[in-house]
């Protein structure tokens, strides 16, 4: 089978794409390198020893995507392209929209004229706006309080809509919760452009010493310890996800829609003392006020997952402290 990675050289993106090649998939990337580097792809072909077709695209430019599909024939799409940072959207609600969801839109028109209508799409648990109680399932309503959220439950409805109109089209909508970690060869992990808005990513950078200290955002939670409680699960538990997902979109039309979490809550302090464990590093923070639209704990029942997919996390917190801190020291300056 041949997959399209969209946003493939992305965090999530170039993990996913290890573990197809790693389960015999052929693999074919576009990415416009906004926030990334073009040297994952040779990483990824280190880690696995095989070849991925890189194609330079941007999806707000629909011509510039025609070469991937009139050069290549694809049996489903796993869609990761896209802006992604929530306090950004903000913001910039006008590139967000511009960009998520005309993007996307010039995308499933090149899907839908080069015969192509298996999508699974990054979608994100922020979808269930301020949840009233946890563990979250996929039937809670839907709500969103910034400009990337309300992309993403757009977008969820768009994948559903062309479900209903044609029955060739099956989705699988993946709301992830808040990946950290990274792969265990040291290579690929999370590093964006600028200074990271994610958790781990500012934590690894702290620890290797290009910024002087964490900012916590708020610790009057009603929490143990009263900072964020979160859903942290491994990036290469989120990549199965996808890979585990190709079966049901490919073998069942219509829109399916699974958490992938661990089902397990870790407050931010929690993760900042797992990483100095992991790391033998003191990693210095400072509290800071709570960030508009946060709330105290998130986390998934990922059982439908498990029982339609067959996919359940593996890996703990340790292992995603110890591999986020195994790339922060090989590739972070």
């Amino acid at each position: 089978m041949k997959i399209l990675v969209t946003g493939g050289t992305g965090y999530i993106g170039s993990h996913t794409c290890v573990e197809l090649l790693q389960k015999g998939y052929e693999v074919v990337v576009f990415d416009n390198l906004f926030n990334s580097q073009i040297d994952v792809v040779d990483k990824i072909k280190t880690i696995t020893g095989k070849e991925v077709k890189f194609y330079k695209a941007d999806m707000r430019d629909k011509e510039s995507m025609r070469p991937v599909f009139e050069e290549n024939t694809f049996d489903a799409v796993i869609h990761f392209a896209g802006l992604k940072c929530a306090p950004e959207s903000v913001e910039k609600p006008l590139e967000y929209y511009y960009n998520n969801m005309t993007g996307t839109l010039n995308l499933c028109e090149l899907m839908n004229e080069y015969g192509c209508k298996r999508m699974i799409f990054s979608s994100s648990a922020c979808v269930y706006g301020m949840p009233e109680t946890v563990p979250i399932k996929e039937d809670f309503p839907l709500s969103t309080i910034n400009p990337y959220g309300a992309t993403k439950l757009m977008l969820e409805r768009v994948f559903t809509d062309f479900c209903v109109a044609d029955k060739e089209w099956s989705a699988v909508l993946l709301r992830y919760f808040n990946p950290i970690g990274a792969h265990e060869s040291g290579l690929l992990g999370d590093n964006p452009n600028g200074i990271p808005n994610n958790l781990m990513p500012y934590i690894m950078r702290v620890a290797v010493g290009s910024l002087p200290e964490l900012s916590v955002c708020g610790d009057d939670y009603d929490t143990p310890d009263g900072t964020g409680v979160r859903d942290w699960i491994h990036v290469m538990d989120l990549a199965a996800g996808h890979v585990d997902a190709i079966r049901k979109v490919t073998s069942e039309p219509g829109t399916h829609i699974y958490n992938l979490g661990t089902g397990n809550g870790y407050s931010v302090l929690e993760v900042v003392h797992a990483f100095e464990e992991a790391s033998g590093i003191k990693i210095p923070y400072s509290i800071k006020p709570r960030r508009a639209g946060d709330y105290a704990t998130s986390y998934a029942d990922p059982s439908k997952a498990k029982a339609e997919l067959g996919w359940e996390a593996k890996y703990d917190l340790k292992k995603m402290c110890e591999d986020s801190w195994r790339f922060a020291k090989t590739q972070i300056k």
